[in-house]
């Protein structure tokens, strides 16, 4: 059985929060490992929002906005690999999860907004 983006959503954050731990911890690093931790988590909290949306029009403004902050963790992601917080086989495997979550989403947001 595939997971679903929810499913991937909830591993994901959990990566991100011991990322956000080891940055902390390892690397002294606070700032940008907060907005990592802020949108990575966000992510799965906009996908459970979406589960109980009142319409079609709510169900696709919360899967879009999960959809924007999957977006910005790729962006906190390749930042803190650029600037050697992670190593380039720590961003290659978090970034192919964060890629993947991303191209659900815009399926999704896709289909929701076809089906309207």
């Amino acid at each position: 059985m595939a997971e679903t983006v929810f499913d991937k959503s909830i591993k994901f954050a959990v990566r991100v929060v011991n990322l956000y731990k080891y940055l902390c911890a390892e690397k002294k690093e606070f700032i940008m490992s907060r907005q990592l931790l802020r949108s990575g988590t966000s992510v799965g909290a906009n996908l459970r929002e979406a589960r109980y949306a009142q319409s079609t029009d709510d169900f696709i403004h919360k899967n879009s906005i999960a959809l924007k902050e999957i977006a910005e963790t790729g962006y906190w992601l390749e930042l803190l690999a650029q600037t050697e917080y992670l190593t380039q086989v720590q961003y290659e495997d978090m970034e192919k999860d964060c890629t993947e979550i991303l191209k659900m989403l815009t399926a999704i947001v896709k289909k929701a907004k076809q089906n309207k």
